[in-house]
Formats: C-alpha cells, structure tokens, sequence
C-alpha cells in the first residue's frame, strides 16, 4: 500500500514478490534481501549532504513544473478548431493502423466519411470532433520521435473530459457516447494523464454499457441492423477486453464472469462488409480487421483465470493451478499463432499487430510467474517459473525494441516496424512499465548468476541478457529526453549497471557504496541539466531551486518521504536484492 493505494498481485510495481515455499503462496519481502543497493549508498547521502539528494530535489521539482506547463486549466472548453488538414491526415492513419486494430472502436468507413465532411463545413458536431480529438491525442504518441504535439493531445484529452463531465448523462446514452469513452480511456493511459486509474473509469464504462445492453446478444433484444449488432458486439468486446487488461494492471480484481453476459464474439467482418445487406462473416482462416480482436477474445477465458487468481482476496492459487492456468494460456496462444501464420502473405497482420499480440501474451505469463520468481534461486521446485520470467522479460524487450541485435525476425519479408518502439518511448501505460519491469527482471537473473559464481577464472553470463541491462539504460535515458519526468527507473538502472559491472569486475565489496554513489550523482546531474533545459532560467523557477538549496537535510522532502518510497520502489519493482 501507498500514498491510500493499495496495489494488487498483478500490478507491476510488486515486480517479484518473495515466495513461502512451505505454504505455496507469496509471503513477505525479505528486506535484509533486497534493498542492499538503496541501503548501501542511504548512509552517504544523509551524512555527507550528498550532492545526489539535492539533484533528486530538484529534479522533482523541476518535473513538477514541466508537468504544470504542460496543464491546461480545469475545466478546458471543447472548441470546434482542429490542426491543419495535413497533420490531422497523420494522426488519423497511425491511430487507425495502431490502436484501431486492437480495439475495434471506429468502423473506419463511416468514420472516414465524416471526417472529410468535417472539413467542408463550419457547423461541426462537438461529439465528433472529441472523437477526432482523441484519436488525434492517441496518434500524435508515434507521429515522430520527440513528441512534439504532448502538450496539444493533453488539451485535447482535457476538452474531451470536460464535455464528459457534464451532468447532461442521460442524454448520452448511446454507442458513440461509449466509443468516446473509450477513446478517452485508451487516450488518458497512453498519453498519461490520470492513466494509473484507468482501472476506476473502466468499471463506469462497462456499467454503462450493461445499462444500455451491450451485455446482450443483440439476437435477444428488439430487430437490430446486422450493422448495428456488429458494431454492439465489437464495442462489448472492447469493453471486457479493457476491464480485463485494466485489472491486471491496477492489480483490481477484474469483477465481471461469462455469466455476465451473453453477447457472442464479433463476426470476423471487414468494416465494409456489415454494410451489405445480408452478409456473411468469412472464415477464421481469412484475415480480416477483426482478426486481432478475435485472436485476443479466443485467449479471453485463459487470461481472466490468470487475473481472478491473482487478484483475489482469499488464499493465492498454490503452484499446481499457477501451471494449470500456464498451460490453459499456452495452449489458446498456440492455436492463435497457427491461425495467424495461416493467413495468406498477401493479406496478413503488420508487425505491428503480431507485436502487440505476443506482448499481452508474455504480460500476463510474467504476471503469473513472478510471485514464485525468487524462491526460485532457493528451491529447484520452482525452476520452471525461473525459466518463464527470464525468457519472457527478454522476449518482451525485444518485442518492444525490434531494432536489438538479439532479435530475429521470424519472417524475411518482414521488417520491424518503429511504431511500437516509438510508443514505448514516448507514451506512457502497461507497455512502457512492463518494459521496465522486464528490464529490472533480467538484471536480477544476471546478478544472482555473478553471486554465485565463486570460481577464480572468468564468469560465464549469457550475453543476451547483459545486453538488455546495458541497452535499458539508454532507452529509459530516451524517454526522459522525449518528456518523462520521473527520474528513478532511470537511476535505478544506471546503479544496477554500476553494481553489475562492478561485480564483473570483482571490485571489493568495501568501495561499492562510493561506486555507486558516484554512479548516482553522474547520472542525476544529467538528469537535472536536461530539466533545466526544459524549463528555462526564469526567475520563478530560479527562486524555487534557491529554496530546495536551503532545505537542511532531513531526508528527501519530508522526513526522508520520497527516499523510503525509492527504497520500497526498489524492492517492489525489482526484486534486485
């Protein structure tokens, strides 16, 4: 628990959690295990007014200054005005070729065509221009490697929030009153604003869409359009797709069952199909724009098992159902993979797709397998799950770093594309924390490899995984160039390659604190000189960081409040030691 939150199983930050293997279950941290790095270097910094804890002052303060420009103020008023034709053209065609092919909100056609009678007229309707608003905000994430519409996709989530906000609900209730709900969502994480609690506003969406029967089968209800009842099916399964992915983040139990509804899988249309008159789905070995969200809806029952054992209140799942509910995911994953490598080159998912897909897939294998990731290192019991997290954090960084040279393409005609990269750089959300994860993972496999190692020759370690704690710091230093203004993932992993390094190259254990120290204060005084660049030397911000020099050294913004946080974080997050 912190700061009144109290973070589930599956939430990320629990990273690895230690493992009673008496009881089969997780236990407590053993601190005396983990914070060594924190604690070697917290006696230095507190009694020596180390120069790292007033660069982490004022890197705090200094993003909280970054982030409040970036602000617009509460409530923003919708407005009608868009960007440029040219630029809206972007922003559109990578949402529709990204996000749109996971979760079916839009039929595209439709969509097109009232976004080019959007441009011919002055008289716009607001609700639709929220929605190019919000596909926009989404799109801009990727549109280039610095990110330079952030501040525009914040106020465009903003003005889209405000109009939701309303008291006006009644009225709304309709399909394209939840397609902008649900792009606010999707655009809220990606972007970051107020996208750790996405998990609180998914459960208002799916209520809202039991009140107006989306949980229905549209068979059961009054005559429905075959169009109509696609786009109810696709929306539904959109939905119970976020709340599912949502509780695995938030660590919240996922609070919905197959005995909530009965709405069937979407048909595997393309959007220009269910404009016909009669229709007829085509077969599973057909590509389709329906083809990813069905690959995930045949692996939904796989995943909600792995999120309700996890997140539940009573006793955790023993090791025994942990590999059952491994082999239920494997065997759906394996069934969607033959599917997929089915469809005719001609007519077959981007890498884009294939990415995202293999991603979810490893995300919730992770999350099932890291609470018996330390007890691993103690008891063989437990090897299995020690194999499972270790190759999947690797897969998952080469997933979303297609550019590794530890990475294969698995097809020759196939090119890794740069959009999933780009937007675990820029954006924010379970893609850019799992990497991180994944990052720390890999690092504790590498450091307990050198602790056990006594021989006095050379040490053997796999030289993938020292590549992805060598690249992981440049890659975090890359989100922090781009606009994130959180420095610890990135000081954590610049200490994790110090120690690693060190223990490499069997430097006593009596200079490691000053080495990491060192370590800390480089890297932090980097940190700092790109904030300080962001923001400028006015006089405002000049006063604040003469403040935080005159702070006497009680520890880091109050009573050593955010240090005992980093401490906790590091635990929780990495299970590093």
């Amino acid at each position: 628990m912190h700061k009144t939150r109290v973070f589930g199983q599956s939430h990320w930050i629990h990273g690895v959690a230690q493992v009673s293997t008496k009881h089969c279950r997780p236990n407590t941290i053993n601190r005396d295990q983990l914070q060594d790095i924190l604690h070697q270097c917290e006696p230095i910094m507190f009694r020596e007014n180390s120069k790292a804890i007033l660069d982490l002052k004022k890197c705090k303060y200094l993003g909280k200054i970054i982030k409040d420009q970036r602000t617009p103020p509460w409530p923003t008023a919708p407005m009608s005005e868009l960007p440029p034709k040219d630029l809206a053209d972007a922003l559109v065609d990578i949402y529709l070729r990204t996000f749109e092919s996971r979760y079916r909100v839009l039929h595209i056609p439709t969509f097109r065509r009232d976004y080019e009678a959007l441009w011919g007229t002055e008289d716009r309707d607001l609700e639709f221009v929220l929605q190019l608003k919000l596909v926009m905000a989404i799109g801009a994430v990727i549109y280039d490697e610095n990110y330079s519409l952030r501040a525009s996709s914040i106020r465009w989530i903003y003005e889209a929030q405000t109009w939701i906000a309303e008291p006006d609900f009644k009225a709304r209730l309709t399909t394209q009153f939840i397609q902008t709900n649900i792009l606010l969502l999707l655009a809220r994480e990606v972007v970051g604003v107020s996208g750790g609690l996405v998990w609180i506003s998914v459960g208002e969406l799916l209520r809202t869409a039991i009140y107006i029967g989306l949980h229905r089968d549209p068979s059961y209800l009054p005559r429905i359009s075959i169009f109509d009842s696609e786009i109810r099916r696709r929306l539904w399964n959109t939905i119970i797709e976020m709340a599912l992915n949502a509780s695995l983040e938030s660590g919240g139990p996922p609070l919905l069952s197959f005995d909530d509804f009965d709405t069937h899988p979407p048909g595997n249309f393309d959007d220009e199909d269910i404009m016909a008159e009669d229709p007829m789905p085509k077969p599973d070995g057909t590509f389709t724009q329906m083809s990813i969200p069905l690959a995930l809806r045949k692996m939904f029952e796989a995943r909600l098992g792995i999120a309700k054992s996890l997140n539940w209140i009573g006793m955790h799942s023993c090791y025994e159902e942990v590999l059952r509910l491994d082999v239920n995911l494997r065997t759906s994953y394996k069934l969607v993979c033959r599917t997929l490598d089915s469809y005719h080159s001609s007519r077959s998912p981007s890498p884009f797709k294939t990415r995202t897909l293999d991603f979810i897939v490893r995300r919730y294998l992770l999350a099932l397998h890291i609470p018996f990731f330390p007890a691993s290192f103690e008891d063989t019991a437990y090897a299995f799950s020690r194999k499972i997290v270790v190759d999947t954090a690797l897969q998952v960084r080469c997933t979303t770093n297609p550019s590794s040279g530890i990475m294969v393409t698995r097809h020759d005609n196939q090119t890794p594309s740069d959009d999933l990269s780009r937007l675990t750089i820029c954006g924010m959300g379970p893609l850019r924390l799992i990497t991180l994860q994944s990052c720390f993972l890999i690092a504790t496999e590498l450091r307990k490899q050198l602790q056990y190692e006594d021989n006095l020759g050379s040490i053997p370690l796999r030289r993938d995984l020292l590549t992805v704690v060598e690249d992981s710091r440049e890659w975090c230093w890359k989100c922090l160039v781009v606009g994130e203004t959180n420095t610890k993932g990135y000081l954590m992993l610049a200490l994790i390659n110090t120690q690693i390094h060190a223990l490499m190259s069997r430097i006593p254990d009596d200079e490691f604190p000053k080495l990491l120290m060192r370590s800390a204060e480089e890297n932090l005084a980097k940190c700092l000189a790109l904030f300080e660049e962001r923001v400028g030397k006015g006089d405002e911000v000049q006063v604040g960081l003469d403040g935080i020099n005159d702070m006497v050294f009680e520890g880091l913004l109050g009573s050593k409040g955010d240090w005992n946080f980093m401490v906790w974080f590091m635990s929780h997050c990495s299970s590093f030691y």
